[in-house]
């Protein structure tokens, strides 16, 4: 049986590939991009990143803030007041995503409508007729 070989530049793209999934994987997700676009702007209570991220759930920004933290995306300060008050803020390789995020947020709101209508041509074209 012959054996698959690969070139070096396909080895070089599977090399790239698996590292800029994962990094796109953590900054692209649903909550993270708000995430990091609320923090970007300075230091954010927990309290005010949930009031001004619509639809997200406590536990879902909790877990969101951990992995971003993880990955040295955000630091997390607690201060020692009573009751602690704890803030979040974007560190300097976050804060390097504000532009693209916000280049990116502004191409998604200008083509959302070609979008849309790409999308019910294509299901228009592409759904069975019951007969």
């Amino acid at each position: 049986m012959a054996q698959a070989t690969i070139s070096a530049a396909e080895r070089l793209v599977l090399d790239v590939a698996h590292p800029v999934r994962e990094t796109i994987d953590r900054v692209g997700s649903k909550w993270s991009v708000e995430v990091l676009l609320a923090v970007s702007a300075g230091p954010v209570r927990f309290t005010e990143l949930e009031r001004s991220i619509e639809g997200v759930s406590r536990r879902m920004l909790t877990l969101v803030l951990r992995g971003l933290e993880r990955d040295g995306l955000i630091t997390r300060t607690v201060h020692p007041t009573v009751p602690p008050r704890v803030e979040y803020a974007a560190t300097d390789i976050a804060r390097e995503l504000r532009e693209p995020l916000i280049a990116l947020a502004t191409w998604a709101r200008r083509h959302r409508g070609a979008i849309c209508a790409a999308r019910t041509a294509y299901e228009t074209r592409c759904t069975p007729v019951a007969s």
